[in-house]
């Protein structure tokens, strides 16, 4: 007997349509979403912080998916795309 395991995920909902294209990262809001993988949420941090001191971030938004296999969840997408100028999905390890 050979146990075959199915890595996809169950297909999302539509995709969310792009955005503007941002000229400056100052006075912008960035989001993260973290995939669950080991040290993505150390980057994250020091990538949040060289954001707004460097570039002039105004805010950033951090939130981790359960696991790396799956997608994130619908309410997660939709918070990032209305709170959010631009997204950055990560993978860590």
């Amino acid at each position: 007997m050979v146990l075959l395991y199915d890595p996809t995920a169950a297909p999302q909902a539509a995709p969310v349509a792009a955005g503007r294209k941002l000229d400056t990262l100052a006075g912008t809001v960035v989001g993260f979403i973290d995939n669950a993988k080991p040290n993505f949420n150390h980057l994250v941090d020091d990538l949040a912080e060289l954001l707004m001191a460097k570039y002039g971030v105004k805010r950033v938004i951090k939130r981790r998916k359960h696991s790396a296999s799956v997608p994130a969840p619908e309410e997660v997408v939709r918070e990032l795309a209305d709170q959010c100028d631009v997204v950055i999905a990560g993978s860590g390890d």
